[in-house]
């Protein structure tokens, strides 16, 4: 259980990062197209990020209803 805590609190920074991303890139997007594009790159890497727990959370949890 230890482990599947640590997983949901590091998803949980790591979403709180990308809506700032996000939100960041949507900002720049009229001023700054190049800091824009380089704030939803990040997003993205981030995002990756987190479906890569949701899948290992999702393993983790599979393994101990067996």
């Amino acid at each position: 259980m230890k482990y599947t805590q640590k997983i949901i609190e590091n998803q949980n920074l790591l979403f709180t990062r990308y809506k700032v991303l996000v939100e960041r890139a949507y900002n720049f997007r009229q001023t700054d197209s190049a800091l824009s594009d380089i704030s939803e790159y990040k997003a993205i890497k981030i995002l990756h990020k987190i479906n890569k727990l949701k899948y290992l959370n999702r393993d983790l949890t599979l393994a101990q209803q067996n």
